[in-house]
């Protein structure tokens, strides 16, 4: 179910709200209602998968609960161990193997062939594991009391506001909210307005972009693109990604906020950053602290003297963010580009140098657009492809009347969509907050373009536009 369907706006989510707060008296009840509305979330896409969920909320409570009884730390570690095995060992089944053996096979004779397995990706699986694994990890380093009750933990898990894109919650974060939150008129108001700006993003930015960058990737795949043709595909991608996730993540964080829980931020306009490393700690930054604070802290960080292994720990955290991604090589070189530059920039203590920021930017942009070539391509020969017609090296020549049409069919949400990625449209908000509160017509004109934008948001939706989320994939 999305969140950007009239189903889930209309009918799923009016159903939960009026339950939960018709239900106020019992904290109890509130969160038995949100667990079974986010396990029958799950199952609306996916009816058989919603036993690999329930089984991965009772696998992670029970070697929660036998890692925290454990008075033996040789035997406290070996029951982490069993857990992660099992956590990842899932991931791998029903994400990798259909990978790993079709690599295998490119190794072997013609009669040795393995099948591949045809497996179906679960929906938000890396999402809601990592949240279970990262449970378990902590109640081992023993930053979080175990959770006993069995329900609580399934909501944690299955919590259906960021259950299939994130943003990854730790335990940590809401562990307290599960039984002494607190719902009020300004969260609820403050959670449907930020669900609002994230739908806009997604159905009015990020769909309509998507028609276009799916048209020129298309193109370029079947024969050979103009240079500026592709430049602007790269481009409209770059908006149209940014879009998708942070209008999943607001939506998500507003309606935690409608139901009383405060999740973290997931990005902070990472388009206006002056490096490859400052750019990483603002896009999607709960899976940026999940690899820091479960990989890299324990492998040794930074702060290691030798700078050989602090290389090592940069390259392991990337090339498993690279293949949290997606099983594809795509992903795996996409995750090299990254921790290459952020390792040189490391090494050259870059944003300490004294370059203009303008410049800085620029090249991060660059390498951030690379970037999402290897991202949006289905294997690396299209990547290779793609390149190769950025750079103007398959003889299509500068110019196309593509372009053109292009762009003058999506001029308006190209420019809304670099205006909007910016702190502008930040700074626009915080202005209009402050001034609405002494004056009684931003009062009146705040919820009205809200209204706005979801009628609008609605009219595209019944439309039948482009509507899946990037980030379901993963």
């Amino acid at each position: 179910m999305l969140f950007s369907s009239t189903t889930f706006l209309f009918y799923f989510l009016p159903v939960v709200i009026a339950l939960y707060y018709l239900t106020k008296w019992s904290r109890p009840l509130q969160n038995m209602i949100l667990l079974v509305f986010s396990l029958f979330f799950y199952a609306w896409g996916e009816p058989k998968y919603i036993f690999l969920m329930m089984g991965c909320i009772l696998f992670n409570y029970l070697f929660g609960l036998f890692i925290a009884a454990s008075k033996n730390p040789r035997y406290k570690k070996l029951l982490l161990q069993l857990t992660l095995i099992g956590n990842l060992g899932t991931l791998f089944i029903f994400k990798y193997l259909g990978f790993f053996v079709r690599n295998l096979n490119s190794s072997l004779d013609a009669s040795n062939q393995l099948t591949v397995p045809s497996i179906v990706l679960p929906i938000g699986i890396s999402f809601f594991i990592f949240q279970a694994m990262s449970y378990v990890v902590d109640v081992y380093r023993g930053t979080v009391d175990v959770q006993k009750n069995l329900f609580y933990l399934g909501l944690y898990v299955s919590f259906f506001p960021q259950l299939v894109a994130g943003p990854i919650v730790r335990y940590t974060t809401i562990k307290e909210q599960i039984t002494n939150r607190e719902e009020t008129f300004t969260k609820f108001s403050a959670g449907s307005c930020r669900f609002i700006v994230g739908l806009s993003k997604k159905v009015l930015l990020s769909n309509s972009l998507a028609i276009m960058t799916d048209h020129i990737f298309t193109m370029s795949q079947d024969g050979r693109i103009p240079v500026t043709l592709a430049w602007l595909g790269i481009i409209g991608y770059t908006l149209q990604i940014y879009y998708d996730f942070s209008g999943y993540s607001d939506m998500a964080i507003g309606l935690g906020l409608i139901f009383g829980f405060k999740f973290e931020e997931n990005f902070n306009y990472p388009y206006v950053s002056t490096s490859i490393s400052e750019f990483w700690r603002r896009w999607h930054i709960s899976l940026g602290t999940w690899f820091k604070d479960y990989v890299y802290f324990p492998l040794g960080g930074s702060r290691v003297k030798n700078k050989d292994i602090m290389v090592r720990n940069l390259f392991i955290v990337w090339m498993l963010t690279g293949i949290w991604h997606g099983a594809e090589w795509t992903f795996v070189l996409w995750g090299l580009l990254n921790v290459t530059f952020i390792i040189l920039e490391k090494l050259l203590s870059f944003e300490q140098l004294k370059v203009k920021a303008w410049v800085k930017h620029a090249y991060c942009m660059f390498v951030v657009m690379i970037g999402w070539v290897l991202f949006r391509s289905t294997n690396l020969v299209n990547a290779g492809h793609y390149l190769r017609d950025l750079f103007g090296m398959g003889g299509a020549g500068i110019f196309s009347d593509y372009t053109v049409m292009f762009f003058r069919e999506y001029a308006v949400f190209l420019i809304a969509g670099i205006f909007f990625s910016m702190p502008f449209g930040r700074r626009t908000n915080r202005y209009i907050s402050e001034q609405r509160k002494g004056f009684m017509i931003f009062e009146l004109c705040y919820p009205i373009v809200m209204m706005g934008l979801f009628f609008l948001c609605v009219c595209y939706m019944i439309k039948g536009a482009y509507n899946p989320f990037i980030y379901f994939s993963f």
